[in-house]
């Protein structure tokens, strides 16, 4: 279960920090970031980490995004 409270806290650390130096990119709503939040939130640390690195990798220029929540 700590796992998971570190996980959020770099995922949130790296939201309130590093994302404001970026122009927003996401092709995605939620954004990537918000859905790592929450898959880990509603998974775990592992399974939740897992489907946030899937949907990074998913949203490059020859995806067309859209609507995609945490199943």
């Amino acid at each position: 279960m700590r796992m998971k409270y570190l996980v959020l806290d770099f995922l949130k650390l790296y939201k309130t920090l590093l994302s404001p130096l970026f122009p927003p990119a996401c092709r995605f709503t939620p954004t990537c970031s918000e859905y790592a939040i929450q898959a880990v939130e509603k998974y775990g640390a592992i399974r939740g980490t897992w489907l946030g690195l899937k949907r990074i990798l998913r949203c490059q220029p020859f995806c067309t995004g859209g609507e995609d929540p945490v199943k």
